[in-house]
C-alpha cells in the first residue's frame, strides 16, 4: 500500500470550503550563507528555471555557483531584510501581508466567508505541500492556485502548477482545482499599476518628460530561447506596458521597457535593464523613473538589484535623480484587484452554499403559497 495516499483527515461529514492559494517564488529563512545556499540549490535544480542537461548543470551548480553565489547572495539578503517579530525577507512579509489582507475581505462577505487563504513559496518554507496539507485539514476541498506572478512564464507559473499538481498526486482524496494562468491584462491590475506610479508622482513630483526625463518599465528576463519555444511571457511583458503606458498617457519613448537579472552567458530578452541605465546615464538622462510592474510584491531583485545597483549604474554614468518605485506590496487597490481576479475565477464555488440556502427558502415560500391557494 502507498502510504501517501492514506488521508488522514477522515471526518466524511465536514463541511467543504473553498481555499485560495498564493504562490510566490519564494526566499531564504535568514539573510546568510547556510539559509541561503540550499534555498538556491532548489531553486536552481528546477528543470523548468534552468533548462540545461542535468549532469553538466550538477556539477555547475555545485561545484560553482552555491559555493561563490550563496555568500554574496546573503550579504546582498542582508542589505534589504526586514527586522522584528513579523519581519524576514521582504517578499515574505509582503505575500504574507496580502494574503491576510485578502483574507478579511472575503470574511467581510457573507457569501464568501466560508473561503480560506493562505499563501505558499514555490522554494523555501512554507512549502507548497505543507500549506496544501493544513488546507485539506481546514476542510477545503476546492483550491484556486493564484501565482503572484501576473505575466506566464513556464520558468514562474509552470513550475508552481507542476509542484501543485506533484502534491496533487499524492492526496487520497484531493481537492478539485482551478489555476489561474496570467492576468498580464486584468484591468484592475493595470489600473493599481497606474494609480502606483500616478501616487509616487503626487508625492515626489513628475518626470519633465518633455525635457527628456523617463519612465522605465523593468521586468524579470527569461533566456530568449523560451521565446522561441512559444512562451508568451515577453508578449506579455510588452502588452503589460503597453496598457500602462496608455493608462499613464505616455508614448513609447516616455516609457520604456526592458528585462532585468540576467544570469550566464546566454542570449536573454532585450533590451538588458543595466547597459540601458548606463546608456541613459551616458545622455545626461537628468531624471529617470524605475518601476518593476511584473513584481506585485517588492523583493530582492526590486530593492537591492534595481532600487541600489541601478542607481549606481544609472548615476556613475553621468545620469541626475533617480528613483524607484515600490511595486504594488500592500496597497489597497492593489489588494481590491486581487480580490476581484480571486472572486472571478471562484464563481460557482463560493455561492454554493449560500445558493443551497436561497434555494432552500425559495421553496419553503412556494410551499406556503400553495397551501394558502389550496386551503
Amino acid at each position: 500500500m502507498n502510504n501517501r495516499l492514506i488521508d488522514s483527515n477522515l471526518a466524511h461529514a465536514k463541511a467543504s470550503k473553498v481555499g485560495i492559494l498564493l504562490v510566490n517564488l519564494g526566499t531564504p529563512a535568514a539573510p546568510t550563507a547556510q539559509a541561503v545556499r540550499p534555498y538556491l540549490k532548489e531553486f536552481l535544480s528546477d528543470p523548468r528555471v534552468v533548462e540545461v542537461p542535468k549532469l553538466i548543470w550538477w556539477i555547475i551548480l555545485n561545484g560553482i555557483i552555491l559555493p561563490i553565489r550563496s555568500g554574496a547572495s546573503a550579504k546582498k539578503y542582508a542589505s534589504v531584510w526586514i527586522d522584528g517579530p513579523n519581519g524576514g525577507s521582504p517578499l515574505m512579509v509582503h505575500t504574507r501581508n496580502q494574503a491576510k489582507a485578502l483574507q478579511a475581505a472575503f470574511r467581510k462577505e457573507a457569501k464568501t466567508a466560508d473561503i480560506e487563504v493562505a499563501m505558499a513559496m514555490r522554494y523555501g518554507q512554507p512549502s507548497i505541500a505543507q500549506v496544501m496539507a493544513e488546507l485539506d485539514q481546514q476542510g477545503v476541498d476546492r483550491i484556486l492556485i493564484l501565482p503572484l506572478y501576473p505575466q506566464y512564464s513556464a520558468t514562474t507559473t509552470a513550475s508552481s502548477f507542476d509542484e501543485v499538481f506533484r502534491v496533487h498526486q499524492t492526496m487520497r482524496n484531493p481537492p478539485a482545482l482551478r489555476t489561474i494562468k496570467h492576468y498580464h491584462d486584468h484591468p484592475s491590475y493595470i489600473h493599481s499599476l497606474k494609480v502606483q506610479v500616478e501616487n509616487y508622482w503626487s508625492r515626489h513630483g513628475k518626470p519633465n518628460f518633455a525635457k527628456g526625463d523617463r519612465l522605465l518599465l523593468s521586468f524579470h528576463g527569461v533566456p530568449k530561447r523560451t521565446l522561441d519555444f512559444g512562451d508568451p511571457y515577453h508578449c506579455e511583458c510588452h502588452k503589460t506596458g503597453r496598457l500602462l503606458r496608455e493608462a499613464l498617457g505616455l508614448n513609447d519613448q516616455e516609457a520604456i521597457l526592458s528585462f532585468q537579472s540576467r544570469f550566464g552567458k546566454a542570449e536573454w530578452l532585450k533590451p538588458y535593464t543595466a547597459p540601458l541605465l548606463e546608456s541613459l546615464g551616458n545622455a545626461k538622462t537628468a531624471r529617470l523613473d524605475i518601476f518593476c510592474p511584473g513584481f506585485p510584491a517588492d523583493c530582492l531583485e526590486t530593492l537591492e538589484e534595481i532600487a541600489m545597483e541601478g542607481k549606481e549604474i544609472f548615476q556613475h554614468a553621468g545620469g541626475g535623480a533617480y528613483h524607484a518605485i515600490p511595486c504594488l506590496n500592500d496597497e489597497a487597490v492593489w489588494l481590491n484587484a486581487l480580490h476581484q481576479i480571486a472572486t472571478e475565477n471562484i464563481a460557482g464555488w463560493s455561492l454554493a452554499s449560500s445558493l443551497d440556502t436561497e434555494i432552500q427558502n425559495r421553496r419553503e415560500q412556494a410551499k406556503k403559497a400553495l397551501a394558502r391557494l389550496t386551503s
